[in-house]
């Protein structure tokens, strides 16, 4: 594990309670960092991990004859340069999101991928929450009708994390801030967008084939920092800081095969949190924050109205996910974002130890992430039409669409998973 700040130790805490997964090797450049996972380990019942320190120490940790898996938690800049590192290296990369921050870094993700013949993966954990795989499973079942459109979005009020001290737990070095500074488009597109490419089997039967991008302008940032740290004070430079990125970006993305997608990201204003998440075919309707569902009792009669609250939870009964009935009473246990992570951990090491392809690919890592740059291109050409590459050249015509994911946990040793809670709310092995 690469990275071990705000979500790097937890990660190592929660891989090493995954079935046949061994975290061997951690690295920060903080020994904080690294002294704090090496006791989360030690409370899971775990070997101390062999350290790497320094801001070359990852280098040194890719190159370890005994680990087959580079999982990396650092900044967004840094996520491209350490994933081509490991893959040279002959290790599988898993990173989190967005993966890569340029068109060109997409690009050199999948051609070294292909070229080293490893799997690099992006950790986008919200494709496997609750109603995003309840989502799929509708739309696979033909409930909600053929898919036209979706909403979805990366709500977040992060203004006291982008401002606040590392050492307080703000993000290293303030990187998020300066990244807001520079940068305009949807820089974080992937917890919306990840799960509704799996609801319209985006580069497995269609493609994003263009995108137009349009933001506000930036007041809540500023006025926040100029609230919040007095003039004159340690803090002041902070008020000075002005930011490129608008409050609200909102791009529009159209499919090949013509569907639609509205996709926002506004991590400035104070409103509540949330991911959209809303779906819509020719017969019904799912949408979450709340999850509300709905679809036609027949031909032309309309959705007017949401399913009841009673209906809908029988809705989310009938038709919840496999996997999520296997593993999610488990994974919330272990932890980590209600356990959407254990879910996606422990499902691409099934996949791993059992020969079979994973759920994301580094075409997906690709599609999703390159977005970013794309979306930055559009607003500062006044909302301009921009072409989204195809990363799959061509692939994504015949790729079969995603079928019915699942683990055999009798494959598994599951007493690693005792019902012990650590002492920081994680499960005990």
């Amino acid at each position: 594990v690469i990275g071990l700040g705000n979500r790097g130790s937890d990660a190592a805490r929660r891989l090493s309670t995954v079935p046949g997964v061994d975290v061997v090797a951690i690295c920060d450049v903080r020994p904080a960092c690294i002294a704090k996972t090496q006791e989360r380990l030690r409370k899971n019942g775990k070997p101390a991990a062999r350290e790497y320190e320094g801001e070359e120490g990852w280098r040194c940790l890719c190159a370890a004859d005994d680990i087959d898996v580079v999982y990396i938690v650092t900044d967004w800049e840094k996520h491209a340069p350490m994933c081509v590192h490991a893959m040279n290296c002959g290790k599988h990369a898993f990173v989190e999101v967005p993966a890569g921050v340029t068109v060109e870094e997409c690009w050199e993700l999948v051609e070294t991928a292909e070229n080293c013949r490893v799997h690099c993966m992006m950790l986008e954990n919200c494709n496997y929450g609750d109603t995003e795989t309840l989502a799929l499973n509708l739309c696979q079942s033909g409930a909600l009708g053929e898919i036209t459109h979706a909403d979805c979005a990366y709500i977040h009020d992060l203004r006291s994390k982008c401002y606040m001290d590392p050492d307080e737990g703000g993000y290293w070095n303030y990187w998020r801030l300066r990244f807001n500074e520079k940068h305009k488009g949807n820089a974080y597109p992937t917890h919306g967008l990840g799960p509704v490419c799996w609801y319209m089997n985006i580069n497995r039967g269609d493609r994003l084939d263009y995108l137009v991008s349009l933001e506000s302008q930036q007041a809540n940032d500023e006025h926040y920092a100029g609230e919040i740290f007095p003039e004159g004070s340690p803090d002041d430079w902070k008020r000075k800081v002005r930011l490129a990125m608008g409050d609200m970006n909102t791009t529009l993305v159209k499919t090949a095969r013509g569907r639609s997608i509205m996709i926002q990201h506004d991590v400035s204003s104070p409103r509540p949190y949330t991911r959209l998440n809303t779906i819509t075919g020719t017969k019904g309707i799912l949408a979450e924050f709340p999850y509300r569902v709905g679809w036609e009792e027949k031909p032309g009669d309309g959705v007017h109205e949401f399913f009841d609250e009673k209906r809908a939870a029988a809705v989310r009964e009938e038709f919840r996910h496999p996997y999520a009935k296997t593993a999610m009473e488990i994974a919330k246990k272990v932890g980590g974002h209600g356990g959407v992570d254990f879910m996606m951990d422990l499902r691409w090491a099934y996949c791993l130890q059992n020969g079979l392809p994973l759920d994301q690919d580094v075409y997906d890592l690709a599609s999703w992430s390159t977005i970013n740059e794309l979306s930055e291109r559009s607003v500062r050409n006044r909302s301009a039409s921009v072409d989204i590459p195809d990363f799959t050249r061509g692939g994504w015509r015949n790729a079969k669409p995603l079928g019915i994911v699942d683990v055999d946990l009798k494959k598994l040793d599951t007493r690693r998973l005792d019902e012990l809670k650590s002492a920081d709310g994680g499960m005990r092995v």
